[in-house]
């Protein structure tokens, strides 16, 4: 009795998080890159049609981490079929490199793709819109989605740069040099990310150049009036005090990747998931 009780507290309560989408299920699916098989995970409704929403994690990551999954569970909540794709992560490279893994995710021209995979799902209709979001080398294939799939039309990146100290990425994090309109992508940024330099300074010059456009030399935050843009976060800002390149898990890159800092994971602030996630969902019909 208990237990049926307790099962149906949880049908109800996600029933409610879910509003017309109703109930979500979990599902594994893969993807082929050249030779090799790769894995998505993610949440759909159980039934309908729905836009597509796709996460890539960073260099060495998880590709299901906590950092994914939340952002897949909250954009399955607003009735996505979201999932997290896995790609060869263990390694950073030049634009060139990454790129080729971008394709093999997002080639709408490949059956065996990972959106051809998303999009054939029967609860999806890619033509209502594809959303997507990475962090560090995952925002870089986010951002350069649409090079492959004309569907995607918004991007938000975490982490996201022209350098990566050593890797100059002008040739495809520039804006005007990735096919996705620049007022569709919104990136946040630490204060102290040591990638494009360790400072306010260098890090807000990064943004500038991956989001076209400057508010001036204090700003923290330099939004157009649809939301995209950039914003660079304090240190003050997150727990453990340090907006470094990992500020959204506790203890920085060296912390464990299934804790996230409270406040990006459940806070109302713009930098945290949940904003920017809602940012993403203006861009689909649903």
């Amino acid at each position: 009795m208990v237990s049926r009780f307790i099962r149906a507290a949880a049908l109800t309560a996600a029933t409610a998080l879910l509003g017309t989408a109703a109930w979500a299920g979990d599902f594994t699916a893969t993807y082929s890159a050249g030779l090799s098989s790769y894995r998505i995970k993610g949440t759909e409704p159980a039934s309908g049609k729905h836009p597509v929403f796709i996460y890539t994690v960073g260099t060495t990551e998880d590709y299901d981490n906590a950092q994914a999954m939340g952002a897949v569970a909250e954009m399955a909540a607003k009735g996505f079929v979201a999932a997290a794709v896995q790609y060869d992560s263990s390694l950073f490279g030049t634009c060139s490199q990454i790129l080729s893994k971008a394709r093999y995710i997002y080639n709408s021209g490949s059956s065996s793709s990972a959106i051809s995979r998303l999009c054939s799902r029967a609860t999806a209709d890619c033509s209502k819109g594809v959303v997507v979001a990475g962090f560090s080398q995952g925002s870089v294939i986010a951002i350069n989605a649409r090079n492959y799939d004309s569907r995607v039309r918004a991007a938000y990146g975490m982490g996201s740069h022209n350098l990566y100290t050593t890797y100059v990425m002008n040739s495809c994090m520039n804006a005007g040099r990735y096919t996705l309109n620049k007022n569709n992508v919104r990136i946040v940024n630490g204060q102290s990310d040591i990638f494009p330099g360790g400072t306010a300074t260098t890090v807000r010059s990064s943004s500038e150049a991956v989001a076209g456009k400057s508010c001036g030399s204090l700003a923290y935050e330099c939004l157009n009036t649809n939301g995209s843009g950039w914003i660079m976060i304090r240190d003050s800002a997150v727990g453990d005090g340090s907006a470094d390149h990992c500020y959204q898990r506790v203890g920085g890159c060296v912390g464990l990747q299934s804790t996230t800092d409270s406040t990006w994971r459940n806070g109302s602030t713009n930098w945290g998931l949940k904003a920017n996630l809602n940012w993403l969902n203006g861009f689909v019909t649903h």
